[in-house]
């Protein structure tokens, strides 16, 4: 004679693989909002920069910008870190993080770069727009360094090294933080059902057979 529980835990294990539909649909919902909120975050900072008035001269303006960016900057990553680890899809909070970061990274220093070219002209070898400023941070990040923009003045060249030196932390140890941030909420993920008490069992107490 078959046990009642047992029979209810086989249909219990059974029915998700049944309709296998019904699982895709949440996790592809999940992949499409994860996709359209990075992509929300880049131009929404993109936006931001073109909008932000950054015409005032100064060199202060620009070291004020930049020490308060990168302040932000490990703020937010920080955040990210803990709601990756809490999130129910963690892969899908990273991707959102990594936009989030990475794109305020780029940002930052291309505003610091435009601050820098108003408040000490020649500081590059031609006048910087924003679109330039921001062009020279995407060649300097990426290491492909065309040569047509390059830093002239010693102010421009310190700012260049340390986006240098953040990029290289920003690819290194701050995608090896997120990685195990995304291990950390997998393994939480799979600590929850089975730290939840059975039905029919106390929460404390084993489960036991009835009788001998």
């Amino acid at each position: 004679m078959s046990d009642p529980r047992t029979a209810r835990t086989d249909r219990t294990r059974s029915w998700p693989d049944a309709h296998p539909h019904r699982r895709l649909r949440p996790r592809r919902w999940a992949v499409a909002v994860a996709v359209t909120r990075a992509v929300f975050i880049a131009v929404g900072l993109v936006t931001a920069y073109y909008l932000l008035p950054l015409d005032e001269r100064g060199t202060a303006r620009a070291s004020a910008l930049l020490v308060c960016g990168l302040v932000a900057v490990l703020l937010v990553f920080g955040w990210e870190v803990r709601a990756i680890a809490r999130s129910p899809h963690p892969r899908l909070k990273a991707v959102e993080a990594l936009a989030a970061t990475l794109v305020l990274f780029l940002v930052l220093f291309a505003g610091a770069y435009y601050l820098l070219d108003r408040s000490a002209p020649g500081s590059f070898s031609e006048p910087l727009t924003r679109t330039d400023a921001l062009y020279f941070t995407l060649t300097t990040f990426s290491t492909v360094g065309f040569g047509d923009i390059t830093a002239r003045s010693q102010a421009g060249r310190v700012l260049t090294m340390l986006q240098m030196a953040g990029g290289l932390l920003l690819v290194g140890v701050a995608a090896r933080v997120l990685a195990s941030a995304v291990q950390a909420g997998l393994r939480r993920q799979r600590r929850g059902p089975s730290a939840q008490p059975r039905p029919g069992t106390d929460a404390g107490t084993p489960d036991r057979e009835a009788g001998p």
